[in-house]
């Protein structure tokens, strides 16, 4: 990830990232069909706990938004879950 994304992290995911990025992919294992099928099952059962929702939106501000996306690196749909969980939860407030 490069410094310009950095700024936009909390001390949390900093550690995540760095940590990630200290990893040699080359020395992972994959893991044994067993563990895929129970990853499969723990993706497949928190999928169930979501619901899909539609919206309308001007063309322009999903543009907006999709710009916003790319510069924290998140797809869009992504970004706009994380703003609306970070607003229900009280961790995104208005600027006065």
């Amino acid at each position: 990830m490069n410094d310009e994304h950095i700024k936009y992290l909390d001390e949390e995911e900093r550690d995540l990232d760095k940590a990630i990025h200290s990893i040699d992919p080359s020395r992972l294992r994959r893991p044994s069909e067993k563990m895929q099928k129970a990853f499969r099952a723990a993706a497949q059962e928190h999928l169930k706990n979501e619901t899909k929702m539609n919206i309308r939106i001007h063309p322009e501000e999903l543009d907006r938004i999709k710009q916003y996306a790319r510069h924290q690196g998140l797809k869009y749909q992504t970004f706009v879950k994380s703003v609306l969980h970070k607003y229900i939860t009280g961790q995104l407030v208005e600027k006065k």
